[in-house]
């Protein structure tokens, strides 16, 4: 196999400047310096680089990122470095913690018919945004549709603190890490990737369609190319960061009294195995709940967002002009807001998503 490397080349105005600082200061090794009378080019490698520090190249200077588990004992704890040549020196934490911004609470309703922008994202998926405030950056809410066939993706996983994906038309195929072979989600069922886990979507079929939610907004997506799936172990209880993946099979759910009077619903187990980090529920209203009087409700969560599955309803808010929902529809209610859901149609079915799971919930007095 032929041998092939690549380098960055960075100018210096004097190479015996240079060096120390990025063989002493940086860590990096010296592989290559010439001529030896007097050195014009020299070649250093580290922490993934491969640096030609060439005297009078006509690139500019640059600035190079250094990721480290340990900055504090890096280049003696500073975080910015200018190098002789100019070369400026990030040195940043390779897996900082993740942050969790405070909600902007508000309360959101954005509907299919007011035609948002459907958007290419990643492996050639397309992506509607649910909740474009983002709710201050504390969640994303998409509505996502996959092309039929093959799925161009790689072994990949995400730096979250939750993601749900609930299928809501079609199928897809999806390999994940210690969880045996191909795991197939049909429309009411869902998938519960806890924090890392890497996972490689295969193919998809029957017009799919999925909600997913991402909490924070804003998260990496890592390649992993080490890793082929699937895994040869299957781990069940396994947890990356306290959550258990969850393969959720909605045909095989039952539904219970739900948190507002005169619905039930179905759990899909993810408050159990997030340990209470979110709660995902499918709602609908009982059959006795077409004649009765529906209550307001006020919910005393953080962030309950909610997706028209299926079905029509009247969605009133306390001070709010009345929306008529319909499918592909989505809300999202902030703590504390009085709320009535009236005029459904008897196949309502909602998706409920809560941060944390199963909030609080009182029937309060009329607005």
């Amino acid at each position: 196999m032929t041998e092939t490397r690549a380098e960055i080349r960075l100018p210096t105005q004097e190479l015996r400047d240079d060096l120390p600082f990025y063989t002493r200061t940086l860590g990096m090794r010296l592989d290559m310096i010439y001529p030896a009378d007097d050195p014009q080019v020299a070649v250093v490698s580290g922490h993934g680089l491969r640096l030609r520090i060439e005297k009078g190249a006509p690139e500019g200077p640059g600035t190079l990122r250094i990721l480290t588990e340990d900055p504090d004992s890096f280049a003696g704890g500073a975080r910015e470095l200018t190098a002789p040549n100019g070369t400026r020196i990030e040195i940043d934490e390779l897996n900082p913690p993740l942050v969790l911004p405070t909600t902007e609470h508000a309360f959101v309703v954005r509907r299919l018919a007011d035609q948002a922008p459907w958007v290419i994202g990643r492996a050639g998926m397309m992506y509607r945004d649910l909740v474009p405030s983002r709710l201050g950056g504390a969640m994303i809410a998409s509505h996502i549709r996959v092309p039929d066939g093959p799925v161009p993706d790689m072994v990949h996983f995400h730096k979250v603190g939750f993601q749900l994906i609930f299928c809501i038309h079609g199928w897809v195929d999806v390999l994940y890490e210690d969880q045996g072979g191909l795991r197939r989600l049909h429309a009411g069922d869902c998938f519960i990737q806890p924090p890392q886990i890497r996972h490689r979507v295969v193919e998809s079929g029957g017009g799919i369609e999925v909600i997913e939610i991402g909490v924070p907004a804003e998260h990496v997506t890592e390649i992993d190319h080490a890793m082929t799936l699937p895994t040869p172990d299957l781990r069940p209880d396994r947890e990356w960061d306290g959550q258990k993946f969850v393969h959720n099979v909605g045909a095989t759910g039952a539904f219970h009294p739900f948190r507002i009077p005169g619905f039930e619903a179905r759990d899909t187990t993810v408050d159990a195995a997030t340990r209470g980090v979110a709660s995902v529920m499918v709602a609908r209203p009982m059959t006795n709940a077409f004649a009765a009087q529906h209550p307001w409700t006020a919910h005393a969560g953080d962030i309950l967002f909610t997706f028209v599955m299926s079905g029509h309803m009247l969605l009133e808010g306390e001070g709010k002009a009345p929306f008529r929902l319909s499918p592909g529809d989505a809300f999202v209610v902030p703590p504390g807001l009085a709320t009535r859901y009236s005029e459904m149609t008897e196949d309502l079915q909602l998706l409920e998503v809560s941060l944390p799971g199963n909030p609080p919930t009182r029937v309060v007095a009329a607005p």
